[in-house]
Formats: C-alpha cells, sequence, structure tokens
C-alpha cells in the first residue's frame, strides 16, 4: 500500500520544481524529501523523475502518476475537510427558558430557522413566567425582556435588542373620542393598563421631556397581545412595545398616538452561565439569535 504523505512529498517536489524547494515549502530537510520520493519509487517499482545536479524532469510514467497523485491529495484534504465539518457542527440539546410574551414575539419567528440551520442542534424551549435559576435547573440560556436593568447574578448578560414602547389607538377610538396633541390630554382618554400598579404613565419626548399622565382605567391585562387585541377593538389607548404592534400599525389597524413621544424602553437579554457558553450548541444558539434580533435585521440569520 503506497503511503499517502510520500505522495504528498513526491507531488509538492514536482510542483516546486525540485527537492530543495520542496523541503523548504514543507518544513523539513532536502535529504528527507529525497529518501520519500525514492521510497515511492521503490514501492511502484517505477521511476518517476529523472535528477541530476541540473535537471528534474518527470518520466513519461511520473507524468501520469502525478497527474493521479495530485487529485487524490486534493480528494484527501475534501474528505478531511468534510469529517472536521461535521465534527465542529453544532450538535446536542440546548435547553432555553423564556416568558410567554418573550417567547412569542422573539423566539417563536426564528426557532424552526434555527433548526434548519443546524439539524443536529435539538432545542428545548420551557416558556414560563416564573423566575427559572439557571444553574440550579440546568437551563444553558434565558431570554427575558424588561424595563429595569437585570440585576448582577453572575451569568453572561447579552442585550439582543431594545425597543421603544409606544402610544397607540385604533383609528376609530380616535375619531370618536379625538387625538391627544399633548400627554396632558391623556387624562381624559381610556387607558389600557398592564397593572394595577401601572395607572400612570410615564413619557419621555423628542427632547427629553417627562411627562406623566394617568388615563381613565378600561381594561387591565397582564399579558401584551390582549391588550394589543382590546386596542385594536377600540376599547382605548395603549402603550405597547413597538415590535408587538408593528403589522397592525402597518395595516391600519392601530395608530400611533403622541407619536413624538415614548412610554420608555423595553430591554430583550440573553443569559446564561458563563462554562454554558463555551459549548458548541449554545454558542451557535447565542449568536443565531444575536442575529435575528440585531436592530435593523431583517429577520433571517446565516449560520456563521
Amino acid at each position: 500500500m503506497i503511503n499517502l504523505n510520500d505522495l504528498r512529498f513526491f507531488v509538492v517536489a514536482v510542483t516546486h520544481g525540485g527537492f530543495a524547494a520542496a523541503a523548504r515549502a514543507l518544513g523539513v530537510p532536502k535529504s528527507t524529501v529525497s529518501k520519500r520520493v525514492a521510497e515511492l519509487e521503490q514501492a511502484l517499482q517505477a521511476r518517476l523523475l529523472y535528477r541530476s545536479s541540473r535537471s528534474f524532469t518527470l518520466t513519461d510514467a511520473g507524468r501520469d502518476f502525478y497527474d493521479h497523485a495530485h487529485a487524490a491529495l486534493i480528494e484527501a484534504e475534501a474528505a478531511q475537510e468534510a469529517v472536521q465539518r461535521r465534527v465542529a457542527e453544532p450538535s446536542g440539546t440546548v435547553r432555553i427558558t423564556a416568558a410567554v410574551p418573550t417567547a412569542q414575539r422573539y423566539l417563536a419567528p426564528h426557532l424552526p430557522a434555527l433548526a434548519r440551520a443546524y439539524p443536529r442542534l435539538h432545542v428545548q424551549l420551557e416558556v414560563s413566567d416564573r423566575m427559572v435559576d439557571l444553574v440550579q435547573e440546568g437551563f444553558d440560556i434565558a431570554v427575558r425582556s424588561h424595563f429595569a436593568p437585570l440585576p448582577d447574578s453572575g451569568l453572561v448578560q447579552r442585550q439582543l435588542a431594545v425597543e421603544d414602547i409606544v402610544l397607540v389607538a385604533s383609528p376609530g377610538y380616535l375619531a370618536g373620542r379625538g387625538t391627544p396633541e399633548a400627554p396632558a390630554q391623556l387624562s381624559g382618554h381610556d387607558g389600557l393598563l398592564t397593572g394595577a400598579a401601572a395607572g400612570t404613565w410615564r413619557l419621555w419626548g423628542p427632547r427629553g421631556e417627562r411627562a406623566e399622565a394617568s388615563p381613565v382605567p378600561r381594561m387591565t391585562v397582564n399579558e401584551s397581545t390582549v391588550l394589543l387585541g382590546a386596542a385594536i377593538a377600540g376599547l382605548g389607548i395603549v402603550p405597547l412595545p413597538h415590535e408587538l404592534c408593528r403589522a397592525a400599525l402597518a395595516a391600519g389597524q392601530l395608530a400611533r398616538v403622541l407619536p413624538q413621544w415614548t412610554a420608555g424602553s423595553v430591554t430583550t437579554t440573553l443569559l446564561l452561565p458563563a462554562r454554558r457558553g463555551q459549548l458548541p450548541a449554545v454558542r451557535a444558539t447565542v449568536e443565531f439569535l444575536a442575529q435575528c434580533l440585531a436592530p435593523g435585521d431583517s429577520g433571517t440569520a446565516t449560520p456563521q
């Protein structure tokens, strides 16, 4: 059986036009190249090269052998790369936890694409509004949307997205009740609230101005998609993350109220234990989600 390494010595020698040049390219002594080519000729029982102090040429047999040997090395390198890609491909189980609105808004649109991009990856998503202990419960990643900065928990934090909270209402509601022109006018309008303690809206203007308004409570719901539906139904004005109501705004089901003002912002952060982030499957998932949720993202990520 021919030694594949001997093929490489032979091909490099021919490609570089001599043993000395091949030795420099391979980083080995010239005598090693000469010896290995001689052993190859002995194994083949055929002369492949005419070599002297002044010439280095292929025999007819050597020319034919070079063509096949060169092709064989290319195929061998391709085979090695295929195996290396397979070994490096993210695989295994990645456990993710997220609250209901976060899972619906940020993960549901992108997890199918993640599964297609990495067929050997098994994503386990637990959707729960309880506060999960990642380390104790064995989760790899948590995706959390929050209004205030997250406390220092010893976990790695990676910010994925920050979006404005905007005031919206249906065109029908505004036509019947009038469109507020200033924050103070919100107090006479019906408000759709996220909780009993959210009766006062804190607003920020285009030049950093601050204002507060307390609308008339019309409905209180601690789930954003229900509030979205109530606003589309014309029940009042509601502050919602811009991404959540983007489609309804584009379809004309909702309209911005005080479009120069915002009711703060919501940040989506990915958290993970430091050691988990070194695992190829976890790292690939993190990078995929970060690309998907990056500002200005088109909605589709490409595996790196």
